[in-house]
């Protein structure tokens, strides 16, 4: 088989079982077996593949038809311009999470601030401030041990130092912190998913009847707590409960990017 037969049976596959980027997910999937580039592969279709790569090639595709996730495939993800290891233990990062940092990154912060991360899930979030927030410290806290120990590799990877803590929110915490980043679970239980998302883990997505259960939980242990800043994300028609549950904390909305919104104490 050539480069240019899997391409182009691969795609038709793909393209049938309703996967809307069928081409550009082939030709992901080549360049990771074949280590070059896109633009090498497209000049020379006529390249070809062994039978180890071959049958690894139809077994990722097989996998993507079945609406796989690609970064699970792949067992890795963008995030703020940077890979992450992931698996089916965690989410797959969001473009759409990246306001958040940008949100905390225009926060006034002290020279060394502590940042916690509630959800850490890859721990993408956590180790990206670490990252972009010259000598911002870390704790990261999520209640599933897998999700924990792949954030510990990435942060390994990034070289990056943290405290992990295995705990349902902040139900064990550390503390004092400067800010809390927060990407908790936020679907509603019957709100339409897609078929990619029904792969990825589903206490890590849903929460309750109007997708907010958890909040009402982590919005109580802040109010104890009193951190400067709490940047959350959510679905759009749910900041307004989000901040009405921020007022109740004794926090306001100061800014909001996309599905993150920052809150600020009340002084």
């Amino acid at each position: 088989m050539t480069v240019g037969d899997f391409l182009a049976r691969a795609t038709i596959e793909l393209a049938n079982a309703d996967i809307a980027t069928a081409r550009l997910d082939c030709l992901v999937l080549l360049e990771d077996a074949l280590g070059l580039d896109r633009a090498t592969l497209l000049a020379h279709p006529e390249r070809s593949l062994s039978a180890a790569q071959a049958t690894a090639l139809d077994k990722k595709c097989t996998q993507r038809k079945n609406h796989v996730p690609l970064a699970y495939i792949r067992h890795k993800a963008y995030f703020y311009g940077r890979t992450f290891y992931v698996n089916q233990r965690v989410l797959v990062p969001r473009p759409e999470s990246e306001a958040m940092i940008d949100l905390l990154k225009a926060c006034q912060l002290p020279p060394q601030p502590l940042i916690a991360d509630i959800g850490t899930g890859s721990g993408c979030l956590g180790i990206t401030t670490v990252l972009e927030i010259p000598h911002a410290r870390l704790h990261a806290y999520d209640i599933d041990e897998g999700a924990l120990a792949i954030a510990k590799q990435n942060a390994r990877t990034h070289k990056v130092h943290a405290q992990f803590y295995q705990s349902d929110l902040l139900a064990t915490h550390g503390g004092p912190y400067d800010a809390i980043l927060a990407n908790l679970p936020y679907v509603p239980e019957n709100y339409p998913i897609n078929k990619a998302a029904g792969h990825e883990p589903q206490l890590a997505l849903f929460a309750g009847d109007d997708g907010l259960d958890l909040y009402r939980i982590f919005w109580k242990q802040v109010a104890a707590l009193q951190p400067m800043y709490v940047i959350t994300e959510s679905l759009t028609e749910q900041h307004a409960p989000l901040r009405a549950l921020a007022e109740q904390a004794h926090y306001v909305q100061r800014e909001h990017n996309g599905l993150a919104q920052l809150f600020i104490v009340k002084t």
